[in-house]
This record gives C-alpha cells, structure tokens and sequence, in this order.
C-alpha cells in the first residue's frame, strides 16, 4: 500500500525502474526492510514495485499460507522452487499457456494483434476476463515468461516457438488443449463474433449508402449519444468547412467543437487537419474533430496534435464503428444469458464434509 500510495508529482516524478534508489528515498521502516529484502534476497531480479502480479498468482495457486501476519512456505512452493516438472505444467495450464503455444505453433513468426482475438475467445470461455485491454495485458505478460523461459523467442515484434517450446507442447495432455465444455463455449463466442462481424460490416456499409448532408445527420445523433449539446449541422454552404457544431461540458468549462465529416473510404490527408484548423475561429471554436469511413494518412496524426495548434481530433472508420456500438446509435446490443455450473459451490457445500456445516 505504501508504495502504490506513491503518486509523485510533475515537479518530482517517481520513476519506478531503480529500486536502490527509490527504496530509501520514499519508504521507511518495516515498508523499507521488506522491499530491500524482496530485491536484494531475488539478486536484483524481482523489482518490489511489480509484486502485485505474483501475489496474486500465489494466492490464487496455494503457493504460500498466510498465518499470524506472516507468509510460510508450502509443500507446492518447495516443489515449484525444486522445478517439479508436474506442478509447473498444472500451473502453465491453469494460466493458460498450452492455449498460447498452440496459437504460435502453425507459424515462424507472428504479431501478437494476429493471435490476441484468439487468446480473447478463449479467456472469454474460461475466464470472467472480458476486455481487450485485459486480453492484450495477460497475453503480453505470459509471453515474457515464455521467453525468459526459451520456450519462445522474439525477434522485431514477431513471437515464435523455439526448439524447446515445440517439445513442451508435445508433453502436455492432449485433453487440457481440447476440454469439451471450453470448446463448446468458445464456439459460442466464435458464432457471436461472426455475426457481430457480420453486422458491423453491414452497418458499415448502410452509411456508406447515406447521402453526405444524412451522414452528418447521424454523426448529430452520435454526438448528442455521447453527451454533446447545441449539436447543429450546419448549412451546406458557407461553413468553411465545417459540417457539424456541438458544445461540450469540460468540468465547468463549456467548449465549441466543430467536426468535419468524411463520408468517404479513401484517405485523409493533412490539407484536411488544416482547413479545418483554419476554420475554427469562425465558429468560436477551440479544437475540432475530423471523421471518416476511411482511413488517415501517415502523419497526419502529428499535425493533428501540432504543439501550440489547436487540437484536432481523428476519429477513422474503425473508432467510429466502436463509437456506434458503444453508444448504440444505429446498432442495438441483444444481451443473451449463457448458464455455467457452479462447482464451486458443490465443492464447498457438499464436498469434503461441507454437508456437515450446512447442517449444524
């Protein structure tokens, strides 16, 4: 706690990378003793600040029990410390390792976007995770304990299985890659993204089929969607540029932002940014937002940012899609309920004598 209470300042930031520096500048007593002894008894290999990962990796595993304040060891710790080969595959299992080894067996080489989808249907399938960000963090992080293990190898932004990975995934159980009920579930999901996708490009496709002057209509909808208020399309004609005009509360501060919209699959440039920079003093406007179906040229995103510029906003074909669906404006989301057995609550209630504290 002591640590994570450590929020610095821009005047004097806290920089996490140097534990013999920061452990005796910001923690004290019993706090600075633990850190020092969690750096120094792992050789400068285990940094106090990233901990928390572990702890719950070892609470979540029985690794160490917790008795009277303190942490003791336990007979599964001293196996893993001893490189039981039978405990560490049960880990790497329950982690889902297998799952990721399979994704890079079939190439050379590939990009974690190219297998992150993958590994997300398959946390969906056993897991409570549900977000990218979460599917991305836990497939980054299970690659760097692959690769300090040479279990996997990267070269540029490409992760490969070497020699010794190949093999370990040739011992695991076949039936720990292929459970039937994570299967069927995940095939479940498969469907759902398939239609979703489906449905999206449909979408995609209805807009693009929308004249410009309802294009902006529907850019109005999304904006009032999320929060915006005096939304105005402007006249066609005489608005320099300029296709919708909206006002946004920024705490207690009311902003004019002007968007200029794209209903178009080609690529913006940034004669684009400039125009509609150039545009906003005109409408009183301090910052403004570009939209399109397509795509930004390479670039384009520094000018958009200019330092001492007006920010201009780049909202590209994929953003507003997930803008759409977040929002639900020309989409509706259909929420269906998928059953799972609890067997948590047999363990617990019925298992091993549970029956009796039921009763009594």
């Amino acid at each position: 706690d002591e640590i994570f209470a450590q929020t610095g300042t821009p005047q004097n930031p806290v920089t996490w990378t140097d534990p013999d520096q920061w452990i005796p500048e910001r923690l004290n007593g019993e706090s600075q003793r633990i850190a020092d002894k969690i750096w120094n008894g792992t050789s400068g290999i285990l940094n106090p600040r990233y901990l928390y990962g572990a702890y719950l990796l070892i609470n979540r595993v029985s690794l160490l029990d917790q008795s009277a304040g303190k942490f003791v060891s336990t007979e599964r710790s001293r196996r893993l410390l001893a490189d039981d080969s039978a405990l560490i595959q049960e880990l790497d299992i329950g982690e889902g390792i297998p799952k990721i080894l399979s994704l890079l067996a079939p190439s050379d080489g590939v990009k974690i976007s190219e297998i992150v989808q993958d590994w997300g249907d398959y946390l969906l399938a056993v897991s409570k995770f549900s977000t990218k960000k979460v599917f991305n963090d836990t497939l980054r992080r299970r690659l760097v304990n692959l690769i300090e293990r040479d279990l996997v190898a990267r070269t540029g932004n490409k992760y490969a299985l070497t020699k010794s990975g190949r093999g370990y995934l040739e011992k695991l159980p076949h039936s720990n890659l292929t459970d039937e009920d994570s299967s069927k579930r995940t095939s479940v999901y498969k469907a759902a993204k398939a239609h979703n996708d489906a449905q999206l490009t449909a979408f995609k496709k209805r807009l693009m089929e929308l004249e410009p002057y309802q294009f902006e209509f529907f850019i109005k909808a999304l904006l009032e969607a999320m929060d915006y208020e005096n939304v105005v399309v402007t006249k066609q004609s005489g608005d320099k540029g300029v296709d919708v005009v909206a006002n946004y509360q920024f705490g207690i501060t009311e902003i004019t932002e002007v968007v200029q919209v794209k209903r178009t699959e080609s690529t913006i440039t940034r004669p684009v940014i400039d125009q509609l920079r150039g545009a906003l003093p005109y409408h009183g406007a301090i910052r403004g937002t570009i939209v399109t179906l397509g795509k930004f040229a390479k670039g384009v995103s520094e000018s958009a940012l200019h330092q001492g510029a007006a920010p201009i906003t780049l909202i590209d074909g994929q953003r507003l899609l997930e803008l759409a669906v977040k929002h639900e404006v020309g989409l509706k989301t259909k929420k269906i309920a998928l059953l799972q057995l609890d067997d948590a609550f047999f363990d617990e209630h019925f298992i091993n004598g549970g029956i009796e504290k039921l009763t009594t």
